[in-house]
């Protein structure tokens, strides 16, 4: 596990990636009372939380967005799983701390989050959401850049700042889903299927009858509740997927877009090039100079 920590105002930021070939677990704890965030941009990991004898689990899968009050009678363990290399940041604030925040956020936190402010228990679960397509990019250029030295903190700073804004927003946004559990299941059914056959996804008929819902609702309540369309979702997976093939396998950049799902070279590199900044080729160098 590597783990990058920086202050920001009144943040603790932890930015956390690991490429295990085996399931690990790492125990953690919190120093005192404090509210949290976790993004997951990528890797799924069990947490399991023990407070006042009893046990929690939360699964946090690539994607999520997390909030919880916590404090040092709460222990904490991460299961991650293997060969899903985990990449999350995780932004917490003392308790204490929190007059300090600026009159627009102590607003957003007194009335969106009080329970989170005011815990009844030791640890409490706040809202969760599903990252739009912004805070995901945010998340991506944090594990991708390639500054170093103050310039890399100041970059790093922008990018928390982005993601806290974006949650907030969320959080203000007041949009709340009219999905049954059961439709819930259904559309994260929708989510493994795809996610595990990117390269060759069904088409949005075979997933809607595989999953049980008709095209166009798996359609608009797909993007309602994951804040970004099916296919815009599988392009997601294949590109990052292929950055994870480029910089931990042998492969070529033209093996590596046939085994994603592109057939054509080009489309992929400015597919590539559009999410990440940089081109195949350049992650493909890098690689290889760095194992040299």
């Amino acid at each position: 596990m590597i783990t990058d920590i920086i202050e920001l105002n009144d943040f603790i930021v932890l930015i956390e990636q690991s490429n295990a070939s085996k399931t690990f677990v790492q125990k953690c704890e919190i120093d005192g009372d404090a509210v949290g965030f976790a993004f997951y941009g990528s890797g799924n990991v069990e947490l399991e939380i023990k407070h006042n004898h009893q046990t929690k689990y939360l699964t946090n899968t690539t994607g999520l967005a997390i909030c919880f009050f916590g404090n040092q009678k709460v222990e904490f363990a991460h299961k991650i799983e293997p060969d899903k290399p985990l990449q999350s940041i995780s932004i917490f604030s003392k308790l204490k701390n929190m007059h300090l925040l600026s009159h627009a956020e102590k607003e957003i936190f007194e009335k969106h989050l009080p329970d989170l402010l005011h815990p009844k228990e030791h640890f409490v679960k706040g809202p969760s959401f599903y990252m739009t397509l912004d805070m995901q990019l945010a998340v991506q250029k944090i594990f991708n850049t390639t500054y170093t030295g103050n310039t890399r903190l100041l970059f790093l700073k922008s990018q928390i700042n982005e993601l806290l804004s974006h949650f907030y927003g969320l959080l203000s946004s007041d949009q709340k889903s009219d999905f049954s559990a059961k439709e819930k299941d259904k559309l994260y059914q929708a989510k493994e299927i795809v996610t595990h056959n990117y390269s060759q996804p069904p088409s949005i008929t075979q997933l809607s009858k595989m999953v049980g819902l008709n095209s166009n609702k798996l359609k608009k309540n797909f993007k309602e509740l994951f804040g970004i369309p099916v296919f815009k979702y599988i392009q997601e997976e294949r590109l990052n997927k292929a950055y994870e093939l480029l910089q931990n396998s042998d492969k070529t950049v033209q093996e590596t877009a046939w085994d994603v799902g592109y057939e054509s070279l080009s489309s992929f590199s400015n597919a590539f090039f559009k999410k990440f900044g940089t081109r195949p080729n350049d992650v493909r160098q890098k690689c290889f100079s760095n194992k040299s």
